[in-house]
């Protein structure tokens, strides 16, 4: 039986509002959209099916004409933070059983997360300068890696990874890597070209795949030294862009010891960072000059991250980067969407806000839409959305517990990844089952699932 759609309300059409509003009208719901902006509301009712309001989101009247009462979520994602805190509390006066998720950027607010939460009733402050800065910070920890996602409170991690030429496991099946090289790792995921396939274990890698694995961090970087891949953290870094997310990042990683240099153009905001970071090297310039970068160590840093406002100097310095460098290179899309040109450009790590931030939302909706027996915890959209990284909650007794997976009667197209019970991951065979109290990873080339169940015929 088809899952019913929940009544969304979302105010703001930016960047990511437009980004969730369409994976949302992908997932099925009853959308209203409310922003000031005629000319982004009639290109979203063009790109999707979708409800749309021009007016203020914090207006009484205009909440109103939403149906908010009878909303089973409400997202405020416009730029301003004041608005989005607003514009949440108010819509709880309607429905004071409304989930309600709000945006927030400044580092003032983020320190209050907790008073906001208890006292304006929101259940998710989302904020994805600060998430962009985590998935960055994780990459530099692990430079070797293309991307690095979380699962089970840190406890696991989806690593994706390039097979150099002459590597050991060029031309190895993936039996073979378990049988021979370790077993503490699971290949859940392989991009050739523009192909994509969930292997079984007499798939053959070759030089040039692109791998996503699951492990544990510490069994992660065993396996990476054993396929000979460099696993120490980067020691400094030059980050271009002296913005919230580079701010973010800056702090994340000197806690860690990590050398940081920014480079800003506007001494204003140089003078803030300076206050705000002591222990970070400061320079104003602009970030696109060969000389400063020159003169920033490009050449000698272990990283570069580029943050700039702008998603063509974001790219530029990445290749530049690439061409007079060996540093780790990071870059963030604000606003292009030809991720597939992106990725051809072969640019390295590239983070999108806004879909860090679609992803952490529709988390929240689809748990909406689950029965008890679990919860979804974690989703990631991975190989340029052709399938999902989704982590269960289970809690109660249903079809997918207390048998071995080999009798499972699963969908084509997935794989059960790991069980994290009683604070240890589990790379799954055969014989292995799933209990009360588990979390529970799914890879996944089947889109939507809300619950655990969903994996089986």
């Amino acid at each position: 039986m088809a899952k019913r759609g929940l009544k969304i309300v979302v105010v703001g059409a930016g960047k990511v509002g437009d980004t969730l509003v369409n994976r949302l009208a992908d997932e099925g719901h009853n959308l209203v959209i409310i922003d000031k902006n005629v000319e982004r509301l009639n290109q979203l009712a063009d790109q999707c099916d979708c409800m749309c309001i021009s007016g203020n989101g914090a207006s009484h009247e205009i909440l109103e004409e939403t149906g908010v009462s009878e909303a089973d979520l409400f997202i405020a994602v416009t730029e301003s933070d004041e608005l989005n805190l607003l514009c949440c509390t108010l819509a709880r006066q309607f429905n004071n059983k409304l989930s309600v998720i709000a945006r927030v950027r400044n580092p003032e607010y983020v320190r209050d997360v907790s008073y906001l939460r208890s006292r304006l009733g929101i259940e998710m402050i989302i904020n994805p300068e600060y998430e962009a800065a985590v998935e960055a910070s994780r990459l530099l920890y692990l430079p070797a890696a293309l991307s690095v996602n979380s699962f089970a409170h840190g406890q696991a991690e989806l690593v994706k990874i390039q097979i150099p030429e002459g590597n050991i496991l060029d031309g190895k099946t993936v039996a073979y890597l378990g049988q021979n090289i370790t077993n503490d790792i699971l290949i859940v995921g392989v991009e050739r070209g523009n192909d994509f396939t969930i292997p079984n274990g007499s798939f053959e890698l070759k030089s040039g795949d692109i791998i996503s694995y699951i492990s544990t961090r510490k069994t992660n970087c065993n396996f990476l030294k054993l396929i000979g891949f460099n696993t120490r953290s980067v020691r400094s870094s030059l980050i271009v862009g002296g913005g919230t997310c580079a701010y973010y990042l800056a702090d994340l990683l000197i806690k860690s010891g990590i050398d940081v240099t920014i480079i800003e153009k506007d001494n204003a905001r140089c003078e803030k960072l300076c206050d705000l970071l002591p222990k970070a090297t400061i320079l104003k310039g602009d970030g696109t000059n060969e000389a400063l970068l020159e003169e920033a160590g490009i050449r000698d840093v272990d990283s570069v991250v580029a943050l700039t406002g702008l998603d063509e100097e974001n790219i530029m310095l990445a290749l530049h980067t690439k061409a007079v460098s060996g540093a780790k290179a990071i870059t963030k899309i604000n606003k292009i969407t030809f991720t597939e040109a992106i990725e051809s450009l072969k640019l390295g790590s590239v983070i999108y806000p806004r879909y860090i931030t679609a992803e952490r939302i529709i988390s929240s909706a689809r748990s909406r839409q689950a029965k008890i027996g679990s919860n979804l915890e974690v989703m990631y959209s991975l190989f340029s959305d052709r399938a999902e990284a989704c982590e269960f909650k289970v809690k109660e007794v249903s079809r997918v517990t207390g048998v071995m997976l080999k009798d499972l009667n699963l969908k084509p197209g997935l794989i059960i990844s790991f069980i994290s019970r009683d604070g240890k991951i589990i790379i799954p065979t055969g014989s292995d089952q799933i209990n009360v109290g588990d979390n529970v990873m799914v890879v996944t080339m089947n889109k939507g699932f809300t619950e655990l169940t969903d994996i089986l015929r």
